[in-house]
């Protein structure tokens, strides 16, 4: 009696360790499974849109309608220990998808990713072949604090000019799309909204004055919208209530829900994609 027990011992151990393997194997997946549900895209950590300068720059890489399911998986798995040349090879991507094709919001998902990252082609401030020092800087502001109004998050990123004239820096289109707002808001001053192809909203505020265009016209991705300027805070027409520079703001509706997404990383992406401009 006592041998066979000792013969099945082994048996016995080797079957708990499998069991086991494969019961922490499926919590495990289960466990990463479960960080995308329908309430993701709304989700502050994946609003803010965290990436990285390896990201940005593997993106540059990739065709355009390549760009929102890679940022979407990279999200969704930016803990693995996978290098980022291993990560980005299409092999992974298309392991990576798979997988997360088993979550039923994978599709929205993914349209959200491809809304904010797929159409964009040129940086919204062109270089002038005029003067060099022209330019503009920005920071990752995203959620920073604003008073003006209420206590409230900044939704979006802006870009500051090195020379602080109002009415100097055309602000371009970042996208195709058409013109869906047009005019003086409080807080925004004059506005410019360009709703781009696969549904983003992006909203270029306190110009100073606006090109040729009217609500309803398309526009292609280029085309200039206005000039950078100091306008908002106050009645229409305010002006000089802080320097020159461009709020951009990229919005999303789901469920009919305002949301707004964080600009930053976006613009880091394209800041190689200038026009130049006799400015």
């Amino acid at each position: 009696m006592q041998k066979r027990v000792e013969r099945r011992l082994p048996v016995l151990i080797f079957l708990c360790t499998l069991t086991a393997v494969l019961l922490m194997g499926t919590l495990r997946e289960n466990s990463k499974l479960s960080r995308l549900d329908q309430h993701t895209i709304t989700d502050t950590a994946f609003r803010r849109q965290q990436i990285n300068d390896t990201v940005i720059r593997y993106l540059r890489t990739l065709k355009r309608e390549e760009r929102g399911k890679a940022v979407g998986l990279y999200l969704l798995e930016k803990d693995s220990q996978a290098k980022a040349a291993q990560y980005f090879s299409v092999d992974h991507l298309n392991r990576s998808e798979q997988f997360w094709k088993k979550r039923p919001a994978w599709n929205t998902y993914k349209e959200t990713c491809d809304a904010l990252w797929n159409d964009v082609i040129y940086f919204p401030i062109p270089q002038s072949t005029k003067h060099e020092e022209y330019v503009v800087t920005y920071v990752d502001s995203w959620m920073c604090e604003r008073t003006f109004g209420g206590k409230r998050g900044h939704e979006g990123c802006d870009l500051i000019a090195s020379k602080d004239r109002p009415g100097l820096y055309p602000v371009v289109s970042m996208t195709d799309g058409t013109i869906v707002s047009k005019g003086w808001l409080t807080k925004g001053g004059y506005r410019i909204g360009v709703q781009a192809p696969s549904g983003a909203y992006f909203y270029y505020a306190h110009l100073d004055s606006y090109s040729d265009i009217q609500k309803g016209d398309e526009v292609l991705a280029g085309d200039i919208l206005g000039f950078m300027g100091n306008s908002g805070y106050g009645v229409k027409g305010t002006k000089g209530m802080f320097a020159t520079h461009l709020h951009l703001g990229i919005y999303l509706y789901p469920e009919n829900q305002e949301i707004s997404y964080n600009p930053y990383w976006i613009l880091r992406m394209i800041e190689e994609k200038k026009l130049s401009c006799s400015f």
